[in-house]
C-alpha cells in the first residue's frame, strides 16, 4: 500500500480522521509533519474519545499518541516481539531523519493478535421472526432472513461473520414462515443452532423472554437484516471492561441539510444563517451485547421492542453503553434501496 494514504496532520478533525480510517480500512493513522513521525492515532483512541463524549470537531492533537513505538529497517526483526509485548497491531518504520517509510501490520504477517477465547462460550441470538414488510413481494414468498445477498442468504452471512471469531452457539427466533426456516436449517452444521418459535409476533425484544430458562449469561443479539464489519472479540472485551448490562453497537451517521438554515430571534427576525449545516448522530445498527439479568424487564408473551428494553434499563439504573463503528462498517438490507447498497458494497 501507499504509506502516505495513512498520513494525517495534527490539526485534522476527529471526524475527518474517522473518514480516513474508513477509507483506508486500517485501524491506525500516522501523524506527520514533513513526512516525519510525530504521533499515531488508532481507532481505539477515537473510540475512547467518543465514549467520553468528546467533541468530534476537535483536532486529533487531543487524542494522538505523541510517543509511539517505531522501528528502523535495521531492527525490523524485533517487530513481532514488540507487538506481542505491548499488544499493538502496527509499528511505523522510519529512516535516520525519522521520516516514515513503511508500516508493519500484525495481521499481514501473523495470526490475529486478538484472541478472546471466551467467545466460544458466548451465544449469538439472531432475531428472524419479523415479516419484513418493507421487502415485499420477496418476503411474501420466503422469510427475510433467507433472502440471498449474492448467492448466500443474509442470515448465513451473519453467522459466517461470527464464526470468524469462533462463536459456535446460535439461537434463531422464528415466527413468520417458520416452517421454511426449520426446513432450511434441518441439516448437519459445523455449529450449534437452536430455533426458538414465537407463537405470536413479539417485537424486536419480546421473544428474548423465552431465553430466560436457557441458562445463558452474556450473549450477542443481532437483527437478521444487518451486517456489522467489526472485530466482535473487541466489542465483547469493551462490554466486559465497562461493566455494561447492555452494549449497543452504533454507527456514526452524517446528515447534510442541502439548504441555508436560518436561526431566528425571539421576535422572529433572522439572527444568522448556517449554510448547508452538517449534523452527526450515533444510530442503532441492530446489534447488541446483553447480560441476561436484564431480561427480567421483558414481559411474558407480550410485544416488546429493544427500545423498550433500553428504556427499562435506563429507568432502573442499569448501565447501557455504546460501541461506535463507522457507518461504512454497517450494512443494512431492511428495504430495497438498502439491500441494493449492501450488494454493491459487498461487491457481489
Amino acid at each position: 500500500m501507499n504509506i502516505q494514504t495513512l498520513f494525517i496532520s495534527r490539526d485534522t478533525s476527529i471526524t475527518k480522521a474517522i473518514e480516513k480510517l474508513t477509507k483506508t480500512a486500517k485501524r491506525v493513522l500516522i501523524v506527520t509533519e514533513s513526512n516525519k513521525l510525530i504521533g499515531v492515532v488508532t481507532d481505539g483512541d477515537i473510540r475512547r474519545w467518543i465514549l467520553a463524549n468528546g467533541d468530534l470537531s476537535s483536532s486529533i492533537n487531543n487524542i494522538m499518541n505523541t510517543t509511539p513505538i517505531y522501528l528502523t529497517k535495521e531492527n525490523i526483526n524485533k517487530a513481532k516481539d514488540i507487538m506481542k509485548n505491548y499488544s499493538i497491531e502496527s509499528i511505523p518504520i522510519v529512516n535516520k531523519e525519522k521520516e516514515v517509510i513503511d508500516i508493519i501490520f500484525w495481521n499481514d504477517l501473523y495470526e490475529n493478535i486478538s484472541d478472546y477465547t471466551e467467545t466460544i462460550n458466548i451465544p449469538v441470538v439472531i432475531m428472524a421472526g419479523g415479516k419484513g414488510t418493507r421487502l415485499y413481494p420477496y418476503t411474501k414468498i420466503i422469510p427475510k432472513a433467507l433472502i440471498p445477498i449474492g448467492d448466500i442468504p443474509i442470515i448465513e452471512r451473519i453467522i459466517n461473520k461470527f464464526l470468524e471469531f469462533r462463536f459456535k452457539d446460535f439461537y434463531i427466533t422464528i415466527n413468520d414462515k417458520k416452517e421454511i426456516m426449520k426446513a432450511y436449517f434441518n441439516q448437519k452444521l459445523p455449529y450449534s443452532i437452536s430455533l426458538i418459535e414465537e407463537e405470536i409476533p413479539l417485537g424486536t425484544a419480546g421473544s428474548l423472554s423465552i431465553l430466560k430458562d436457557k441458562s445463558l449469561s452474556t450473549f450477542f443479539l443481532s437483527n437478521c437484516d444487518i451486517l456489522v464489519d467489526a472485530n466482535y472479540t473487541r466489542i465483547l472485551e469493551s462490554h466486559k471492561k465497562n461493566n455494561n448490562k447492555m452494549t449497543v453497537i452504533t454507527a456514526l451517521k452524517n446528515y447534510v441539510i442541502p439548504y441555508g438554515v436560518f436561526n431566528l430571534s425571539e421576535n422572529g427576525d433572522i439572527e444568522s444563517i448556517n449554510e448547508k449545516p452538517n449534523y452527526e448522530f450515533w444510530v442503532n445498527t441492530g446489534m447488541y451485547i446483553i447480560e441476561t439479568d436484564i431480561l427480567k424487564y421483558i414481559p411474558e408473551k407480550s410485544y416488546f421492542d429493544m427500545t423498550d428494553l433500553i428504556k427499562e434499563c435506563l429507568l432502573n439504573g442499569d448501565k447501557v453503553g455504546i460501541y461506535p463503528i463507522s457507518d461504512n462498517n454497517w450494512l443494512d438490507m431492511g428495504e430495497f434501496k438498502a439491500m441494493k447498497n449492501m450488494i454493491e458494497r459487498l461487491d457481489i
